[in-house]
């Protein structure tokens, strides 16, 4: 039998990836997944799912919603991605990552099979999920998009609820160039009959949500309408929220563990799912939320959204890595009004640089970096086109040793961010935890 490390590397190097290829590695298609899961006799019909899809905001949602239900004593599956320090980050029971021995014992027992489907990395590890959180028996699993929706391997899940985060720019040259074609790719998760909860009310997409509701006769809940969402003190490790029920009038405090502003607009969806869990018999009680949303990262193992390396100079690693993304998290810096910005900044080559390149302030330092992987956006690229920006700084040969220029050149009172891609800040925790 293969060792872990020989096992990731055999799904890594053998099955394409769209973590590592990029668009190259994105199939279009359920064909294969239902095959899989007809191979594996269908274990994603004996879980209770809550399926989640939008352009930002998935994760937080995701993990948000399982510390919420795990501390109210369901045994609580959760599959997310991409990881950031180990691949057993994606599946997780409870908080806990599933065991490297589950993985390469199914490898081993599904390999000649799968090897014969010619199975994605995605929709092999969508099965692997499956297949685990059936072993597992657990009570609810929730089950996060990986690109899309309508096409995502995950949807083959038939759930008792759909969640859909905000609607943004990412990925057009697979899911359309409008809002309006990305709010449809979303919007085909939604399942007959099944609960359906918009994370944000945006004007201009609301209408698709509407109608595929409305021909899916399923329920439907903008739950911005419902909860309105303040921050009235952000802290560097704790963000102070109140959430208002505009149509009880309720009033809950909340000291959230997760400090991006951002997830004000993620906070609606999440009370709402709970509303909506509760009306099917899934007791969700006031002090259990806001006990669960104050150690979320603890509960869940969550890493990477307005993470808090260090205080002096305060160190800030977050994921945001599209034009919605960055918008929101220089919002937040601005807020803080360092002295000094040092960004330690890198991308993927798929992406769309400049709509990115053109939020990002003139007057921070900035260190241009390379994520280590095939899709990386060499770091002397990125510092071409930022220059045509007005963007100022020096390329670097990877993610720490930008960091530890900026760490060098920061004084206690400045800021360090670092982010512009997942990867980057995947490269930064690995090499940090070392």
């Amino acid at each position: 039998m293969l060792s872990y490390t020989e096992t990731l590397a055999y799904l890594f190097s053998k099955l394409p990836m769209f973590q590592r290829l990029g668009p190259a590695a994105y199939k279009a298609d359920l064909t294969n997944t239902l095959k899989l899961c007809n191979y594996l006799k269908n274990p994603e019909n004996d879980l209770k799912c809550i399926h989640i899809a939008g352009t930002n905001g998935k994760g937080s949602s995701s993990h948000m919603l399982a510390a919420i239900l795990q501390s109210c004593g369901y045994k609580t599956g959760l599959y997310t991605s991409p990881h950031l320090l180990d691949f057993t980050e994606r599946i997780k029971v409870n908080g806990t990552c599933i065991a490297p021995e589950y993985i390469t014992t199914f490898v081993h027992q599904h390999k000649s099979q799968f090897d014969a489907m010619d199975l994605s990395f995605f929709e092999w590890t969508v099965g692997l999920a499956f297949q685990y959180f059936k072993d597992q028996k657990v009570d609810i699993a929730i089950i996060e998009t990986g690109l899309g929706g309508r096409l995502d391997s995950t949807n083959v899940i038939h759930p008792i609820i759909s969640l859909i985060t905000n609607i943004g720019y990412d990925h057009q040259a697979l899911l359309g160039n409008t809002l309006a074609q990305i709010a449809q790719e979303k919007a085909g998760i939604i399942k007959t009959r099944c609960p359906v909860v918009i994370s944000s009310f945006q004007e201009e997409v609301a209408e698709i949500f509407i109608k595929t509701a409305a021909a899916q006769q399923a329920p439907l809940f903008f739950a911005s309408k419902e909860w309105k969402i303040t921050s009235h003190l952000n802290e560097s490790q704790v963000q102070h929220i109140k959430a208002y029920h505009v149509f009880t009038k309720k009033e809950i405090s909340i000291p959230m563990d997760l400090c991006g502003q951002y997830q004000l607009y993620n906070l609606p969806g999440v009370l709402k799912t709970c509303d909506v869990l509760c009306e099917m018999g899934y007791p969700i009680s006031e002090s259990k939320i806001i006990k669960s949303l104050s150690r979320v990262q603890q509960l869940t193992g969550f890493m990477g959204r307005w993470q808090c390396i260090s205080n002096k100079p305060l160190t800030i690693a977050d994921t945001a890595h599209n034009s919605d993304g960055i918008k929101q998290i220089i919002k937040q810096l601005q807020h803080l009004n360092p002295s000094k910005v040092h960004m330690v900044f890198g991308m993927v080559r798929d992406k769309s640089i400049e709509p990115v390149l053109n939020l990002l302030p003139v007057n921070y330092q900035y260190y241009f970096v390379c994520p280590d992987l095939p899709r990386g956006l060499p770091a002397n690229d990125l510092a071409e086109t930022a220059a045509k920006f007005n963007l100022n700084g020096t390329a670097y040969a990877s993610v720490w040793e930008g960091y530890m220029a900026a760490k060098n050149a920061a004084n206690d009172s400045d800021l360090i961010y670092i982010g512009g891609s997942t990867f980057v800040v995947a490269d930064f925790l690995k090499q940090y935890n070392l």
